[in-house]
Parts: C-alpha cells; structure tokens; sequence
C-alpha cells in the first residue's frame, strides 16, 4: 500500500477506529511498541547506562572467563538507537564510548588480531561522520584526539589511518 493510499484510508476513519488500529498495532508489533515507549517516555540516559554496561561486558565480562569482543553488539545498540530519533549527542557518547573501552581492553592484554583494528578503525570513521554531519566534532575534539593518540601509544597497525580519518 502506498503512503497516499494509506492517507486515504485513515481519513476515513473516525477517531475511535484509529486509536483502535494504533493499540492493535502496539500489542501486535514489538517495534511499534518500542518506538511508543520511547516516544513518550523516552529515559535516553538510562537506555544510554545500559548499552555502555553490554558494551564494556563484552570486554570485561563479569558472567564468563573470556571476552567476546564483539563489534556487532555495539552496531546493535547504535542502529536501534538512530531508528528511534535518539539525542545525537547522546549517540556519540556511545559511539566514542565503543573505541574507549576497546582501547582500555587492548591496553592491557596481547596483540589483538588484525579483524579487531580494522573494526576499530571502521567505527572511528563512523564517528568521525556522526559528528561531522550533526556538528559534533568541536565539541568531543579532545575524546576523539584521545583516541588517535592511544591507537598510536599502543603501537596499533592502523594508528596512520585513525590520525587520517581525524583530520579529514
């Protein structure tokens, strides 16, 4: 059904008849009911708290032995939080608070595999663009050049390319 078509059909309904499809809606479809959650009660800064504790569990699990690791868990959060219309600043906390912390786990343990820079470096990039497009970058300038010089005090194999995407 097109936009219009859909336009159409609910000027035809009364008021009960669409707060009736609404409530279906929202009991039907959990991301209906998410977006509406959200929408009118929107608790950014708890939700913002419980992402940075699965982001840094990845890291420093306090369930298990051995760190996951997993880029894709903060990816998650990110896109979920970017359907929802979440405060971009909000978003760049996490953003930046993604690398942070990767930072703080390579510090103090072995070389990392190849896959772990590249991905770093591709959520560096992200933010760099985040914040460029939402005007963003003056104000995190000094956590963004925290990070350029920690890729380059922990000898990682893309530092030149974290320092480039910074000054671009």
């Amino acid at each position: 059904m097109s936009k219009r078509a859909l336009k159409k059909q609910l000027s035809e309904l009364d008021k009960d008849a669409l707060e009736e499809q609404i409530m279906e809606l929202y009991e039907r479809i959990p991301e209906v009911k998410i977006y509406y959650n959200f929408v009118f009660n929107p608790k950014e800064d708890k939700l913002v708290e419980e992402a940075k504790i699965k982001i840094s569990n990845e890291y420093f699990p306090t369930r298990r032995k051995r760190p996951r690791k997993r880029r894709s868990i903060a990816q998650k959060y990110i896109k979920h939080f970017k359907t929802l219309g979440m405060n971009p600043v909000l978003l760049l906390d996490i953003m930046l608070y993604n690398i942070e912390i990767a930072q703080i786990f390579a510090q103090n343990s072995t070389p990392q595999p190849d896959a772990f820079y590249k991905s770093m470096l591709t959520s560096f990039k992200e933010i760099i663009q985040y914040a460029t497009y939402h005007h963003l970058l003056e104000g995190n300038a000094s956590r963004v050049e925290g990070i350029v010089s920690l890729t380059e005090e922990q000898k990682w194999p893309n530092a030149s390319l974290f320092d480039q995407a910074a000054d671009s």
